[in-house]
């Protein structure tokens, strides 16, 4: 425990496994990453804390799967059918148990495109009903985009919801591991869920949490109530392990400062500007200097500014 523990401190974002400029780390696998056992019995691919290219094939999201004893549960249907399919292949070549569920952390592509590999195997696969809408307006174009990207390595994949949706909490118990999948509250995007396992004292957090990667706020991420739905409900879970849904497993006390503390942090600098009289033209350029060492900064900086702006401008 001691050791894990320690690897957990000194998971920080300045990890070199976390660069963008590391090649794909899994030649011969459409996966970036080999699947890698955190705790015993979940294991995690993480994926590339870059944007999406074809050379880590759409695989810059965590896949994660739970051997229970009785049954296999993987969490996010992955950006693909062939990733999909290349993860099954992993868990395979581990263990002889079926996968018998599916939870899709949001309605985002990457998480959700790989549903059409899964429900081939007859898998049920469970998401948030926001999420399942999310998916199912701009489920084509997440295609359409990966397609574009992936090339052949897009093959067999085709716009596919989940099975069964939920509303607060979909739970469920298999062998040691009790699983609770977990809608808190507004947060990234539309139909966020966690995956809580309260005798591991481990999250499976997905966009709730970043750490490694800089965060990206949509159109549609309202960055307050994000932080009301961190304070109120994720804090309250006190996990010990946590599985972003980008970079490497680590602990609260890493996706505190770079997720809850970047929003506060951004949003300070926004309410300053605006204290100030300053426009949204200067809102591009607030100081984010203390987050540059993130991957992703220089891709999203600027628009998470913007897009603060034009939320607090109306708070």
């Amino acid at each position: 425990m001691k050791s894990v523990l320690k690897m957990l401190c000194l998971l920080a974002p300045t990890s070199l496994f976390a660069s963008e400029d590391i090649a794909d780390q899994y030649p011969g696998s459409m996966l970036y990453a080999k699947p890698v056992e955190f705790i015993p019995g979940v294991f995690s691919a993480t994926g590339a804390t870059a944007p999406p290219t074809y050379d880590n094939a759409g695989h810059n999201n965590n896949l994660s799967f739970i051997i229970t004893g009785e049954g296999v549960v993987v969490v996010n249907g992955g950006g693909s059918y062939l990733l999909a399919e290349a993860l099954h292949d992993e868990i395979k070549a581990i263990t002889d148990q079926e996968v018998v569920l599916v939870v899709d952390e949001n309605g985002q592509g990457h998480a959700m495109l790989g549903n059409s590999y899964w429900v081939g195997q007859g898998v049920k696969i469970i998401a948030h009903v926001d999420a399942a809408a999310e998916f199912e307006e701009r489920g084509f174009r997440s295609l359409a985009s990966m397609q574009r990207l992936n090339k052949e390595r897009s093959e067999g994949t085709f716009v596919q919801g989940p099975t069964e949706t939920f509303v607060d909490e979909y739970s469920l118990e298999l062998g040691e591991f009790q699983i609770e999948v977990l809608y808190l509250g507004p947060s990234h995007s539309a139909g966020d869920v966690v995956v809580w396992l309260p005798k591991q004292s481990l999250v499976i957090a997905g966009d709730m949490a970043f750490h490694e990667r800089m965060l990206p706020i949509f159109e549609d991420t309202y960055t307050l109530d994000w932080l009301e739905t961190w304070d109120n409900e994720f804090e309250v879970l006190n996990a010990t392990y946590v599985i972003p849904g980008h970079g490497h497993p680590t602990n609260m006390d890493q996706v505190r400062r770079y997720t809850k503390g970047y929003l506060e942090y951004l949003r300070s600098q926004i309410g300053i500007l605006l204290d100030d009289g300053g426009g949204l033209a200067e809102a591009y350029y607030v100081d984010q200097s203390p987050y540059a060492n993130l991957d992703t900064f220089e891709e999203l900086a600027t628009k998470n500014a913007g897009r603060v702006y034009e939320q607090m401008e109306f708070e």
